[in-house]
């Protein structure tokens, strides 16, 4: 949604749900579909005798049903239930053909037509047209297996307007956001209101906490732990793929001061600033620092990615022409602005460092004798010539050496990033209130009159 706002384009989705998925899978075809997928006989059997003779009966307030067979469904609460409705899901969708067929958003040269988490299938599409094919291929393929949509629980959304759509008589209902995976999407792409809506959360699990936080028979370090454990983690749940910006940073580090004056029980009218409660609580780290590394440590982990999906959609271009004025705020830019580095020199620290320090150690364990393909080992001497190699005579494994030396360098000054906790948050000194209907001064311009306390170890952000 970021990129096509970005780039002018219109995007299309689909966010298909299946009524009773998990109940409806019929074993006779699972079976069919593993053998066709190409899964061993001898697991295959495995698993028939692990269904077979499953019978149960209904209890009634006339009296108990006969004994019946049972033929559909994974079993609830089997950790193989997951993988065999993944199985069933991808048959699906190989029929479909959506692998093959042009209708899509093409990213970086890679059509992509659908994302798939367990039973929540996403199709996508850049016109109402395809959306529509692509939709009616799903439909058609999953009532064969025995799988039907549940349109009332379908949901399209578009950057653009639609017009209403009618399946099997009924209408395909149009939204202008959707909680997809626990989180809420909208058709601006904007992060602001999933935001709101994680802090109003965290702020109602504080407030059921009242009774436990008010005890004065648990100390105060268990209760900041409590808080930590119980609700930070509600607050700050998808927080990987939020851009956040300026408004919203005030946001969390309001929410933060909110939940510790409620722990202190000191209400906002009491003459104590935010520094001397964040004193008394000695957090450590702050929520917005909590945020920043969770960010960092999934960019690392795409960055160090040789071809993945999340990978290209991060870096990728649409191609097309961004408007003209200035741009609003990426994603990426709030890593940049974090780490205050380029946008090559980030790639490089986070991403290719690590993976050639991995694999030149690997190297060095093997005696020169790489166990994995020839491929990985091409790579990794390509870019040790490119990058590291001052004198072309060297021997393989003296460059080796002297990648790993240089790259461990290169790894501890790109990633000691100091993150300043806490965020210098101003309170008119004791004696003063702000005038009414004035705000505070920006926190920008108070930033350089405090002195912030840093994390000291690139370890806690990498």
């Amino acid at each position: 949604m970021e990129k096509a706002r970005e780039f002018q384009e219109n995007i299309y989705f689909c966010f298909i749900d299946y009524g009773k998925a998990f109940d409806c899978v019929d074993h006779n075809q699972l079976w069919k579909i593993l053998k066709e997928m190409g899964i061993p006989d001898h697991l295959i059997c495995l698993l028939r005798n692990l269904y077979a003779g499953q019978e149960a009966t209904v209890r009634t307030g006339h009296g108990t049903t006969d004994w019946f067979q049972i033929g559909k469904g994974v079993r609830q609460g089997c950790i193989l239930s997951p993988c065999l409705f993944n199985l069933y899901a991808e048959y699906i969708l190989r029929n479909t053909g959506l692998e093959e067929t042009q209708a899509g958003i093409k990213i970086a040269g890679r059509n992509i037509n659908h994302l798939r988490y367990a039973d929540d299938t996403t199709l996508m599409a850049e016109s109402e047209e395809e959306l529509k094919s692509l939709l009616m291929k799903v439909k058609m393929e999953s009532e064969k297996v025995g799988l039907k949509l549940n349109i009332q629980k379908t949901k399209i959304m578009a950057s653009s307007p639609i017009t209403s759509w009618e399946i099997d008589g009924e209408t395909v209902q149009t939204v202008s956001d959707f909680i997809l995976g626990g989180s809420k999407i909208t058709t601006d792409g904007d992060c602001s209101h999933e935001i709101k809506r994680r802090l109003l959360l965290g702020r109602k699990v504080m407030t059921n906490l009242d009774s436990i936080l008010k005890s004065r028979d648990i100390t105060l370090p268990t209760k900041v732990h409590l808080v930590k454990a119980m609700v930070f983690p509600v607050v700050m749940y998808g927080c990987e793929s939020w851009t956040v910006k300026k408004a919203e940073r005030r946001r969390i580090d309001a929410l933060e001061l909110w939940c510790w004056r409620r722990l202190l029980r000191v209400p906002w009218t009491a003459r104590r600033s935010n520094q001397s409660i964040l004193k008394e609580i000695s957090p450590g780290i702050s929520l917005e620092g909590m945020m920043l590394k969770l960010k960092l440590q999934y960019f690392g982990h795409l960055m160090q990615r040789v071809d993945s999906l999340e990978k290209t959609l991060m870096l990728g271009g649409i191609g097309s022409m961004r408007r003209r004025g200035r741009q609003r705020m990426r994603w990426l830019d709030g890593i940049t602005d974090s780490m205050e580095m380029t946008m090559a020199t980030r790639q490089e620290v986070l991403g290719l460092y690590r993976r050639i320090f991995r694999l030149a150690k690997k190297w060095q364990a093997a005696s020169g004798q790489m166990e994995d393909t020839i491929k990985e080992k091409q790579y990794i001497l390509n870019e040790a010539r490119t990058l590291f190699q001052k004198n072309k005579n060297l021997t393989d494994t003296d460059l080796i050496k002297q990648c790993i030396d240089e790259c461990t360098a290169r790894i501890e000054i790109g990633l000691h990033y100091q993150i300043p906790y806490p965020r210098p948050i101003h309170l008119p000194p004791m004696g003063l209130t702000p005038l009414r209907g004035r705000g505070l001064r920006s926190q920008e311009k108070l930033r350089k009159f405090s002195k912030p306390i840093y994390l000291k170890s690139h370890d806690e952000v990498s």
